[in-house]
């Protein structure tokens, strides 16, 4: 499944429909057919037919019907049904707006784009909607557990620059995290591993092998047995913070997943991962201006003294 360019039909809820293109084959005979068989077991046979009934599917010509002959290569366009969600009871911040970008802060638990369980509860959609902005793409992504800055490109023709920026690491990112203090703990130190994580879980991890992540982790103060650190990713990998900050014997304080995978109800705000991606520093690909933004959040376990 993919999103085409040009979709005939418009987004609901600030998202664009699926598109499906109809492979070469002359297994099915209707439009209809293949549907049951494609989206299956996630949409029933009856769900499909009321979707084609309420000319909720269309191909190039517009709506179809339950008897439109398959044809290969051809595409079509749906809404899917969106899921139940439990409203994230916390607010997307704006930092920073002008023609060209938008710098959010976010918060805890809202996970950056739509994808599986959370579609509108997603900090994507919410700006969309506030800001009117129907085009507004991400130019990289937060983990739904970490709070704090996401570069929005207003403009989708621009997307490819301010996205370039990250693939390039040209973008200075830092980070502050809570997790045990270690006195025997020697830092500032650079942590480089090799991660993998395996398509369809959850968990990543370290494997012997040529590094690719690399992350410098410091200690900016402690307190009650707890540290605050700045983390530095030079590189991107999934959950790489995450897993550098395990590695060192001193997890994240809230990390439901490192070291022990937790079962936690999506519902749960009480214990938030204490990860904040703290500050952004680019060039601007575009005005050649030098850029730094600021996370105004501030993590739970550190409170400020009195």
């Amino acid at each position: 499944m993919r999103r085409c360019e040009r979709p005939p039909l418009p987004k609901r809820h600030g998202l664009e429909p699926a598109c499906l293109r109809l492979p070469e084959s002359n297994e099915w005979a209707t439009i209809r057919d293949f549907l049951v068989d494609r989206l299956a077991p996630h949409v029933t046979s009856n769900r499909v037919d009321e979707w084609i009934a309420d000319g909720r599917v269309v191909d190039a010509e517009g709506p179809i019907g339950l008897d439109a002959p398959y044809v290969a290569t051809s595409r079509v366009w749906f809404h899917r049904d969106l899921p139940d969600e439990t409203p994230v009871p916390f607010e997307v911040e704006v930092i920073y707006r002008d023609e060209s970008i938008l710098v959010a802060d976010k918060p805890h638990f809202l996970a950056t784009i739509p994808r599986g369980k959370h579609i509108l509860e997603t900090a994507l959609v919410r700006l969309r909607h506030q800001f009117d902005l129907p085009d507004l793409v991400p130019a990289h992504r937060l983990d739904r557990a970490t709070a704090g800055l996401v570069l929005f490109v207003v403009d989708p023709t621009k997307r490819g620059a301010y996205q370039g920026l990250f693939g390039g690491r040209t973008v200075r990112k830092t980070y502050e995290a809570i997790a045990p203090y270690r006195p025997d703990l020697e830092l500032p130190q650079t942590v480089r591993t090799r991660i993998r994580k395996d398509r369809g879980t959850v968990v990543a991890y370290e494997e012997p092998g040529e590094a690719n992540s690399e992350s410098l982790i410091e200690l900016i103060e402690e307190r009650n047995g707890l540290g605050r650190y700045r983390l530095s990713p030079h590189t991107g990998k999934t959950h790489q913070l995450r897993l550098h900050m395990n590695g060192l014997g001193v997890p994240i304080v809230g990390d439901d997943i490192y070291p022990v995978l937790r079962d936690t109800a999506l519902d749960d705000y009480s214990t938030p991962m204490q990860l904040l991606a703290k500050t952004l520093e680019f060039v601007d690909p575009l005005s050649g201006e030098r850029r730094r933004f600021e996370s105004r959040r501030r993590l739970s376990s550190w409170p400020p003294l009195p």
